[in-house]
């Protein structure tokens, strides 16, 4: 009986499932199907924005295919059906259940493990899940070693083989100018501040934990961010999520991003702030949010918002788009709001100077309220930061739990963070080399792929290059064609990114030589033909700007 009970629930679910993958996708057509983040202002809020960009502002966001977004939404549609239905043999014994399930004696406790909160872990995940998680047994450079292993249960465990991949070109690590290497300046100058001052510090900042290259090191960001202050952080994640929660409360009010980072997310979520969420990058939908905040107030009482805050990216990690800053800080001063910039992707990897978003659009960083970022990046080494004005940064001291209760920042990292950060400023007598390796790398991987009909997101000049793939079963597809052909590549789906929306995402570096991009475009093409790939219906060798907008038509720096 309670076997039966367990048929008619699968199937009731299988039957709910199909009912709501076609709503899903009567009300997808057309905003859905043809997906597009940016939402393009009309020809009268172009020309309000001209006067605020220096240069052209170049994004690309082509239109999902019709019929792509129809077979992507089948394919999940049935690996659904299929996941119930080995639910339903599980349930039965006849397919064994890897995962943590509750034991028969407890079965009247209160569930510690939801079977259908694991669902898509155990039935679409678990089929591609060799794509992540690979061990590296090298520095990630350029290029890097990977173990190999395999899985006799279908992805359920893995096993190592002791064999190496040696050489494999490093496509995925956000290592944007190349300092992630275990030689040369960085490299000397880290291992020599170890034997001076050993690796951990065993204790927080406001207690004996406070070294002479923490305060060091705050000087130098201060003034590289062009700042009156700064503070440093062990951990790039807890950077926004422990700090968020310090500079605000109840009744304030957090505008963010449809896009932003989970650990902006949670930052807000912490803070017990209202949250209101803007169309990524839409600067129609954060003034009306904004508007609708000073003439409305706080709900039921009216009263006005003790603070308002919004919170943007640089560069938007997964889809290589950049903050339109310009417009940000003009609404975020008509309507007296604060601004928190999270630039853990952008910071020395944008700007002429390595600055990040406010250099690259030449804007003064006193605008900017909050400037945070990461040294995990550009800087190849760990933990974040926060610049600002000295008064916010004292509160900071005293008010922050990543200051209170965390552990310090290691010295060798810190010394890794001063060596770099010094190189960019070109105070080691260096030039901006890497800087402009970047750039070229950047603008010659963005153009290649274009030519070769893939669909690409971001802006031009953004060294995050997000390839769609689309399909579910195209993810797992790619990830193993390219480390077949010795590329390793990040790959990204559902619920990381949109339903229909399942990409790979490149990060360029300015360690890569012309002979390793090229090598790994050749690979990319090989398997775009493979998978049938190249989904764009746009000019392949025309002008680039059929596929972009830009709200400048032809103004130069």
């Amino acid at each position: 009986m309670k076997k039966m009970t367990n048929f008619s629930s699968h199937f009731r679910k299988i039957i709910k499932i199909l009912g709501c993958i076609m709503n899903i996708m009567k009300i997808s057509h057309p905003a859905l199907l043809f997906t597009s983040y940016s939402s393009f202002p009309p020809q009268s809020h172009h020309a309000s924005c001209t006067s605020l960009y220096k240069k052209p502002f170049v994004e690309s966001f082509e239109e999902t295919p019709l019929l792509v977004a129809v077979l992507t939404y089948m394919g999940y549609g049935i690996l659904t059906i299929f996941g119930y239905l080995r639910d339903f043999l599980r349930d039965w014994k006849f397919e064994k259940c890897h995962l943590a399930r509750e034991r028969e004696e407890q079965k009247d406790f209160v569930p510690l493990y939801q079977d259908f909160e694991n669902f898509y872990t155990r039935n679409l995940y678990m089929r591609i899940r060799d794509n992540w998680n690979r061990p590296i047994c090298s520095v990630p450079g350029a290029k890097m070693d990977l173990l190999e292993r395999v899985t006799p249960d279908y992805n359920w465990t893995f096993e190592h083989t002791g064999n190496v991949l040696k050489d494999v070109i490093n496509m995925g690590s956000y290592n944007y100018l190349g300092f992630a290497e275990n030689t040369g300046t960085c490299a000397d100058a880290a291992s020599e501040c170890t034997v001076k001052y050993g690796v951990g510090v065993s204790s927080t900042r406001q207690e004996i934990g406070n070294l002479d290259k923490h305060e060091e090191l705050e000087i130098l960001v201060a003034r590289f961010l062009g700042v009156e202050s700064s503070m440093a952080f062990g951990m790039g994640f807890a950077t926004n999520s422990m700090n968020i929660p310090a500079l605000t409360g109840k009744g304030c009010l957090i505008l963010s991003d449809e896009l932003n980072h989970a650990s902006l997310v949670l930052g807000a979520r912490l803070s017990g702030s209202t949250i209101r969420v803007f169309k990524h990058n839409n600067m129609q939908s954060l003034e009306k949010l904004l508007r609708d905040a000073i003439v409305h107030g706080q709900p039921r009482t009216h009263r006005p918002w003790k603070k308002i805050l919004i919170l943007v990216e640089g560069i938007y990690s997964m889809e290589g788009s950049i903050v339109r800053l310009p417009e940000v800080i003009a609404l975020k001063k008509k309507y007296k709001a604060y601004l928190y910039l999270d630039e853990a992707h952008s910071i020395g990897a944008l700007g002429p100077r390595g600055r990040g978003v406010v250099d690259y659009f030449g804007l003064d960083p006193s605008d900017v309220d909050i400037m945070m970022g990461t040294f995990t990046k550009s800087f190849g080494a760990a933990g974040g930061y926060i610049g600002g004005k000295k008064e916010l940064i004292d509160y900071l001291r005293l008010h922050s739990h990543s200051t209170v209760y965390a552990t310090s920042m290691s010295p060798p990292i810190i010394q890794q963070i001063i060596t770099s950060m010094k190189c960019i400023m070109g105070e080691d007598g260096s030039t901006l080399g890497e800087l402009c390796q970047l750039s070229e790398n950047t603008t010659y991987f963005r153009r290649r792929l274009h030519e070769m009909g893939f669909i690409i997101y971001g802006n031009n000049d953004s060294p995050v290059v997000p390839l769609m793939l689309y399909m579910p079963a195209k993810i797992g597809a790619f990830g193993r064609e390219m480390l077949k052909r010795n590329i390793g590549t990040v790959v990204v789906g559902f619920p990381a990114t949109p339903i229909i929306e399942s990409r790979a995402r490149f990060c360029v570096s300015a360690a890569h030589t012309r002979e390793m991009l090229d090598k790994a475009l050749n690979a990319i093409s090989e398997v775009g033909d493979l998978l049938q790939l190249k989904y764009s219906r746009k000019n392949r060798h025309g002008n680039e700007g059929s596929d972009s907008f830009s709200f400048l038509e032809s103004h130069q720096d």
